[in-house]
């Protein structure tokens, strides 16, 4: 059975009842980790996909009720300075993690006719600028702080394919995945393993009817995707068990065939 007891997780984009983020924090205190995850309400409220500004209070609570340490804050990885912060509350509050899930993102609907310097600005500076200093950040405050013995664990949620109406996002999780594989092999010898996840269309609070009834097509095995599907797999990436797997992308879409 999977453990992850005595670990000590990050998991950004924790922002929602029904987002990935939120699955990932369940399904790791459940397996004994305690849990560090970060939200930004700002975004939610005006821009992603409905704000419940008393979420992240309901689910630590949920979290410590596993019997876990469980802690959170507000970050803008839009903020250069975000990524220090983040790890010196971690650290402050648990102590240094071994396990960082890169899940907050920033997407705003872009097609060729309406992209402009601003909207790419605002996707770089969350999913690239922001998600590779923490991942650095994370990295060298391991290096310093672990043992070798340690296991670390770095997951990059990523997507992909040829939705016309999400350039910005797209292009920006590609640099992510371009990433993925020289990042695992100059964190190889400190025993940190880096991996991307793709979860494919998961049914997190954004799919509305028409959607579903589009999606159910290309779906064989006759649903849609849930956060619970993507929190699996993250789940058994940050375990002890995938010490052999990395510098992958790994797509756990259930056989999806809108590619």
């Amino acid at each position: 059975m999977i453990s992850l007891e005595n670990k000590i997780a990050i998991v950004t984009g924790a922002s929602r009842s029904k987002g990935i983020g939120t699955a990932i924090c369940r399904s790791l205190a459940s397996l004994g980790a305690d849990i560090f995850f970060t939200h930004w309400r700002a975004f939610d409220e005006t821009e992603g996909n409905g704000g419940e500004p008393e979420w992240p209070e309901h689910l630590c609570k949920e979290l410590e009720n596993l019997g876990v340490r469980a802690s959170h804050m507000e970050a803008d990885l839009a903020k250069p300075e975000m990524p220090a912060l983040i790890m010196d509350q971690v650290e402050k509050s648990f102590g240094t993690p071994s396990i960082l899930i890169n899940n907050a993102t920033y997407e705003l609907s872009t097609n060729f006719r309406n992209v402009d310097k601003n909207t790419l600005d605002q996707h770089y500076a969350v999913n690239i600028r922001g998600t590779i200093l923490l991942t650095t950040e994370f990295a060298k405050r391991f290096e310093n702080k672990l043992s070798k013995e340690t296991p670390g664990r770095i997951i990059f949620m990523v997507s992909g394919g040829p939705d016309p109406n999400n350039l910005a996002y797209i292009a920006t999780k590609a640099a992510l995945i371009g990433l993925i594989e020289p990042l695992s092999v100059g964190l190889a010898p400190l025993n940190i393993t880096v991996n991307g996840f793709n979860p494919g269309p998961t049914d997190s609070g954004w799919i509305n009817e028409e959607m579903k009834h589009q999606f159910l097509t290309m779906f064989p095995m006759g649903r849609i995707g849930l956060p619970e599907d993507a929190a699996r797999g993250i789940s058994l990436l940050a375990s002890d068990e995938s010490q052999w797997i990395t510098g992958q992308v790994i797509k756990s879409e259930g056989g999806f065939l809108g590619k």
